[in-house]
């Protein structure tokens, strides 16, 4: 069957092969998303009170293959389809990692169980317990000087010990915030490899129980990127998850490999990153959507093995609407309101972002100066070369939850975006259908000048009331489609939108409408539309400050997204700055050649600079099946001849203009018009002492050309010109044709 999602999978064992997730549940629908809002200026954050122990993640070694892809709306769907290979490729298909072989789990177990005195802390209040003093040993077990309570950090199990009558145990793997976790072999179930993790350490049996009975919904839980809960069991006043045991290596040993290998710190790189916590963030939406929050998400809590990647650790999971139960996170990657307002879907996404600027980055003061901050982005050259990762980091990890993304699925795209734009980097590129915007209005490069026009558009948001009606506007005429919008059954924010649109159509007779609209859709701030429109209200104007302040703030809404750089681009080259502007129009073009007007905005930057190779090279971004592919040529034609101030035209770039036109499949007019700039530069290089191929006459020959055979060559181009135009024109052409032409004696 199809996946009944926003996605173009279909159910294999239960899931999607596309997104990973489970169909809804009968009776029930997949969460609507609801627009991105806009983030304002980041606050100081606040020091919440500490309710929360740190906790030391567990070394369980687990795998399980990862069902990925790419959406705007539903589940999030992050990453590849399977191919039936065992070899995949991550982030959506487009990342190579290299698959890691499976871990013999005899050889994970501990060989001294024993808890380092540096990561002995109070369960209670985090303080440091248990530390040596003197030429005395520090005590694994004893009570907190600060608050008073009770520590032991001696495991509570033995090898050999059979637990609940059924797990037989091996060995210690590690020690985690709820205790020591144990690798057992299960006897009543072919001898199969399970892990216990400890969830209660009392004395007293109802409490015991109580504890027990409320996780047993973990058993419920089950996805192929999040490890499988099979038991819960007592044993010596103690209660114990049964999980399963996959070998494989966590992230957190990933980076460890990697500073062994290095003989220093080596994150990994942005694009691996984003491919890796692409793979997991299925499990979140599946999570979230059965309203149980993860609260510990952590480089440790990440498993790969071979090539698949896995979820572990559900010991802090808990019900979004559970204000009773104990909270579980680490310094360092829990969301500063976790303490005071508990857990939720933000308070997760938070601990995604913290957990890919640690992967990526030497983030030292991660727990301490920077525990609920970023650094600046000029700190680590992961922010300084990928700007849209740096913010994509900054609205996860938000002071204010309310400026995070909304879900899984929404920061899961935006996060594939960025992906997108990092491997561009690397020079091929990744194009994508954007779910939110148009295509580029416009796909002539034959512009001189930014045009808030050619500006994609954000789509109709289809959960509007409206969106039906709208979608029966199809006049392109401003003012019909104003007389159509006063028909409208209700007066929603597209409504609304699409009348400021249609005011802007009309030029500078609509701009007081249109001011006065976007006055009125003040009611909606955090809507990032709102937010755009009023960009292109701004660029129309004439108003760039403001257009580039609203622009900058879609762009950190959506950091996934080209079109409010391309936007950004815009506003930037209106005012006279090129190499800001050169920037975005770059990440554009390398990024999805088909925005052509990113192309020509970047050539004209470049070019205003003096760089006529750079302008050229951008020209040649857009693609041979482009409608302004022919365009895109002529103006690289023109960059290379046309004489600029800090660049006269050289002999080689005439010749491969020369090349260039006689390639192009233009009428004749056309060229000639080509042919007779590019001569005309070639005599005034000549009359400067340097000599000019003959190639650039048009021929194949070697040799030199003479000023006779520029003059005959220039002559004839504009005659050729003369013969498709009219009236004065075609007198002035003619008048040129005979200036140009050489003396010669009758």
């Amino acid at each position: 069957m199809g996946c009944p999602r926003d996605c173009p999978g279909t159910i294999e064992d239960g899931y999607c092969d596309t997104c990973g997730m489970a169909p809804p549940r009968p009776g029930t629908a997949p969460p609507q998303r609801t627009a991105p809002s806009v983030p304002t200026a980041p606050s100081v954050p606040t020091t919440p009170s500490v309710r929360t122990a740190p906790s030391v993640a567990a070394s369980v070694r687990t795998g399980a293959s990862a069902r990925t892809g790419s959406a705007r709306t539903g589940s999030a769907r992050t990453g590849s389809a399977r191919t039936g290979t065992r070899r995949r490729r991550f982030g959506g298909g487009l990342v190579d990692v290299a698959p890691l072989p499976p871990r013999d789990p005899a050889t994970a177990v501990m060989a001294v169980a024993e808890v380092p005195e540096d990561r002995r802390h109070c369960g209670a209040c985090a303080q440091p317990v248990g530390r040596a003093r003197g030429d005395r040993p520090g005590r694994t077990s004893g009570f907190c000087s600060s608050c008073g309570a009770a520590f032991d950090f001696a495991p509570k199990l033995d090898k050999g010990d059979l637990v609940g009558g059924q797990y037989e145990v091996v060995g210690a793997l590690a020690h985690g915030g709820l205790g020591w976790i144990h690798l057992a072999v299960d006897k009543r179930v072919s001898d199969r490899w399970v892990v216990l993790k400890g969830i209660l350490n009392s004395g007293d049996r109802d409490s015991l129980a109580a504890a027990v009975a409320e996780r047993r919904f973990l058993a419920e839980v089950e996805h192929p990127n999040i490890v499988r809960i099979y038991n819960f069991v007592e044993h010596d006043g103690a209660g114990y998850i049964v999980m399963e045991y996959v070998g494989g290596d966590s992230l957190k040993d990933i980076l460890k490999d990697r500073r062994a290998a290095k003989g220093a710190p080596d994150p990994l790189g942005v694009d691996q990153a984003l491919a890796y916590v692409l793979e997991i963030m299925p499990a979140f939406g599946y999570l979230h959507e059965r309203g149980l929050i993860f609260c510990d998400f952590k480089p440790d809590n990440v498993i790969q093995t071979g090539d698949q990647v896995k979820l572990i650790d559900l010991g802090g999971v808990v019900h979004v609407d559970d204000h009773d139960a104990a909270l579980y996170g680490t310094v360092g990657y829990q969301a500063p309101e976790l303490a005071h307002a508990g857990p939720s879907v933000q308070s997760d996404l938070y601990t995604v972002g913290r957990t890919l600027a640690v992967l990526t980055t030497d983030f030292r003061g991660y727990q301490t100066t920077f525990k609920e901050s970023l650094p600046d982005a000029g700190e680590f050259a992961a922010y300084r070369e990928h700007d849209s990762f740096h913010r994509l980091l900054r609205r996860a990890t938000h002071p204010d939850p309310a400026e995070r993304f909304t879900d899984a699925a929404e920061m899961s795209e935006q996060m594939l975006g960025v992906l997108r734009e990092v491997l561009a980097a690397g020079g091929e590129p990744h194009p994508a259908t954007s779910r939110l915007f148009t295509g580029e209005l416009r796909t002539d490069t034959r512009v001189d000048e930014p045009d808030w026009r050619f500006l994609p558009a954000p789509l109709i948001d289809l959960t509007d009331p409206a969106a039906a009606f709208l979608a029966s506007v199809t006049v392109t005429d401003p003012r019909q489609v104003l007389t159509l919008l006063g028909r409208a059954p209700e007066h929603t924010v597209e409504v609304r939108l699409r009348a400021l649109r249609a005011y802007l159509d009309l030029g500078t007779d609509g701009f007081a409408e249109a001011t006065r609209l976007r006055d009125a859709s003040a009611t909606f701030p955090d809507d990032w539309r709102i937010a755009w429109y009023d960009g292109v209200l701004g660029l129309a104007a004439g108003d760039l400050d403001r257009a580039r302040e609203r622009f900058d703030a879609v762009y950190s809404a959506l950091p996934g997204e080209l079109a409010p750089k391309l936007a950004l681009g815009f506003g930037l080259e209106r005012a006279g700055r090129h190499t800001e502007a050169a920037r975005y129009y770059d990440v554009v073009s390398r990024t999805d050649p088909a925005y052509t007007t990113a192309a020509a905005g970047l050539a004209r930057c470049r070019l205003a600079a003096g760089d006529r190779d750079g302008a050229v090279e951008a020209y040649h971004r857009v693609p041979g099946t482009s409608a302004a592919y022919r365009g895109s040529q002529v103006g690289a034609v023109r960059a290379l001849v046309r004489p600029h101030p800090s660049a006269p035209p050289a002999v080689a770039a005439l010749t491969t203009a020369a090349a260039l036109i006689n390639r192009l499949e233009l009428e004749a007019a056309a060229l000639a018009a080509l042919r007779a700039e590019l001569l005309d530069q070639a005599l005034t290089v000549l009359r400067g002492g340097a000599q000019v191929p003959a190639a650039v006459l048009g021929g194949a020959g070697d040799g030199v050309a003479s000023e006779r055979d520029l003059r005959f060559a220039l002559e004839a181009a504009y005659r050729e010109m003369a013969r498709a135009a009219q009236g004065d024109e075609k007198i002035r052409l003619v008048d040129l044709a005979n200036v140009s032409r050489p003396r010669t004696r009758t």
